[in-house]
């Protein structure tokens, strides 16, 4: 059974919790990068997770031709693993609705089959982390995500795009927050966020070749 459909039985009530003597990590069959969707968002400092998706893609000859009303999808072979590609068409405070539509499109056995890519606030420009699991470390998105999936058990690359400065200090103020990750970076600025996108695309593909653990050990070095 998809652990889609065991989340619907849970959610009324006739199912048992979820196993948590399952393994910690299945193979990784769909990796989804967070953003908002539109033209007018794709520059912001918030889409390195779309920025990632896009060159992975293209780097292994696949294109974004499947469309619904909640993502884009590619699918193809990395490394000679066939697997998916995919960015939201919603935004990313609901991203964890496309990994939803997209885990029974696919019929993941397993939020562990999942691989994010999204931004992260409290690293600095263009710095890469990889994480087997955890909480979402403030990401709204990623938030979505283990909401309604029911698990935080899924590996997650954070490409770091800094936090806005007020006063020479670093702001946790939401207009200021808000104003920055969906603002577009000054040109030094975007050239540290391009080499985290290109650390990023190698973590993903060192993380299928080798495994999660592989990747932390070689990409989460400063």
């Amino acid at each position: 059974m998809s652990f889609v459909r065991r989340i619907a039985r849970r959610t009324k009530g006739d199912a048992p919790p979820p196993d948590d003597t399952a393994p910690a990590q299945r193979a990784i069959r769909l990796i989804i990068g967070l953003g908002n969707p539109g033209g007018e968002y794709a520059g912001n400092r918030r889409n390195v997770g779309f920025w990632t998706m896009n060159r992975l893609a293209r780097r292994h000859g696949m294109r974004f031709d499947a469309k619904t009303g909640t993502y884009q999808l590619a699918e193809g072979e990395i490394g000679g693993r066939r697997l998916a590609v995919a960015k939201p068409r919603v935004f990313n405070n609901d991203a964890g609705r496309a990994v939803m539509a997209l885990a029974d499109r696919l019929r993941l056995d397993d939020a562990s089959e999942l691989l994010v890519v999204c931004d992260h606030l409290d690293l600095p420009t263009g710095k890469v982390r990889i994480r087997p699991k955890g909480g979402a470390g403030g990401q709204k998105g990623l938030k979505n995500i283990i909401d309604l999936t029911g698990s935080d058990r899924f590996p997650r690359i954070r490409v770091g795009i800094g936090r806005p400065v007020r006063r020479g200090e670093p702001s946790w103020d939401p207009e200021d927050v808000a104003g920055w990750v969906l603002s577009d970076p000054a040109p030094d600025e975007r050239a540290l966020l391009d080499a985290g996108v290109e650390r990023a695309v190698a973590a993903v593909e060192c993380a299928l070749a080798e495994g999660v653990e592989a990747a932390m050990n070689l990409y989460n070095r400063d």
